[in-house]
């Protein structure tokens, strides 16, 4: 039977960044996806905040270009428009980001098993796990002493090791478009309109090279791809679409209880989704996946390392869910209001002091994930801009 330090399941961005700084640290780890390209099925709109793009060395390449403007819409659609004088955002190029992290991962010595369906897995005595993996119809079997679900926000991992699932999540979808020809510098345009995005927003964002148009909400409250299609034909009156063309449709669920309590264990542990890294009020996922899955691979490494598992208490949610305390209480306010009308006066105060302030903290504060002990050094050298991009099949 193969032996394996690790084996990753789920090749979005936690858990590609958590096999290259395994591998980096000398893990044999396996990684494996159901899909057969990384391409494939994106399932975020790919935000990345100023704090992401100031401690970690994402490449350039991979990045479209920098946002500061914010235009929010009331449900009567009056118009509130906040700008920074900072660059706060970037759209990342998902697909293209996942290949070239997967080639720093090869190369720093992982396997890649694509078009892999994770079945299950048995126990091996104290230690260690058999993981039961099916491509193509044939079985194969694996050991390893870690077990990590990077596999979204229904994690079977997480069932399978004991640990913690989340219980809470809305869902978006998006289209990504190109060709769209849109007024004004690179922005966002944000819609608080419960009657197509219930305890969540719409959203139109151009950075000059694509534009994404999704809805997101509570899923027993609206049909997602419906709300969607009356959203971009209000859109369309809106914005000039004429000449744009879909490349993509993306969606999925986004958990939104906050980091769950027990996302670890002597045989694995959780990241990204799996592990409710999510901000609960903005449903902001890529700066706590990055910042939770360095933390994950410095942890595990030191285990593989040492054969000492007392590392693992590092890796507790209960370390992070008191910075999330307040979020979780907006979180249950926005999603009980269900009235227009209240959010509209919601909207209205959000333009005079002090409410004015609170709107530009939530779109431009610094407050995410907490740091979890990790500094830059941690992502590792800079991925190159100039290299070819990995084949994943």
């Amino acid at each position: 039977m193969e032996q394996f330090d690790v084996v990753v399941v789920g090749a979005g961005l936690a858990g590609l960044q958590t096999t290259r700084l395994l591998a980096r640290r000398g893990v044999r780890v396996l990684l494996v996806d159901r899909k057969r390209t990384l391409e494939d099925s994106v399932h975020t709109t790919g935000i990345f905040v100023r704090r992401t793009l100031e401690d970690f060395d994402l490449p350039d390449d991979c990045l479209g270009q920098p946002i500061r403007r914010v235009t929010l819409y009331s449900p009567a659609r009056r118009a509130l428009k906040i700008e920074s004088e900072h660059d706060e955002f970037r759209v990342g190029r998902m697909g293209r980001l996942y290949a070239r992290l997967l080639e720093d991962a090869l190369d720093a010595g992982a396997e890649w098993s694509p078009a892999t369906r994770y079945v299950g897995l048995e126990t091996a005595g104290h230690r260690g796990s058999q993981v039961l993996l099916e491509r193509g119809g044939l079985m194969r079997r694996v050991a390893a002493r870690f077990l990590i679900g990077g596999d979204g926000a229904r994690s079977r991992v997480a069932r399978d090791l004991g640990l913690d699932e989340n219980r809470e999540w809305i869902v978006g979808v998006e289209d990504v478009l190109e060709g769209a020809r849109l007024e004004g510098p690179p922005q966002f345009h944000c819609f608080i309109d419960p009657r197509i995005a219930p305890g969540y927003l719409a959203w139109v964002v151009h950075d000059d090279e694509e534009t994404h148009v999704g809805v997101g909400g509570y899923a027993a409250r609206f049909d997602a791809v419906r709300a969607l299609e009356d959203f971009r034909a209000e859109m369309n009156v809106r914005f000039d679409f004429s000449r744009a063309r879909r490349i993509e449709r993306r969606g999925g669920r986004i958990p939104v209880g906050g980091v769950l309590r027990k996302i670890a264990n002597a045989r694995g542990l959780l990241v990204g989704d799996a592990a409710g890294a999510v901000s609960p009020l903005t449903a902001g996922g890529l700066d706590p996946c990055m910042r939770l899955s360095n933390l994950a691979a410095a942890v595990v490494a030191d285990c593989v390392a040492s054969g000492d598992e007392s590392s693992l208490a590092r890796y507790s949610g209960e370390r992070f869910r008191a910075r999330f305390v307040s979020r979780l209480w907006m979180r249950r306010l926005i999603s009980s209001v269900r009235s227009p009308l209240l959010l509209e006066t919601a909207c209205s105060l959000m333009r005079l002091p002090p409410f004015d302030a609170l709107a530009r903290h939530v779109f431009f504060g610094r407050g995410s994930f907490p740091d979890c002990g990790m500094r830059n050094a941690d992502f590792g050298p800079k991925i190159s801009c100039d290299s070819a991009v990995a084949p994943v099949d």
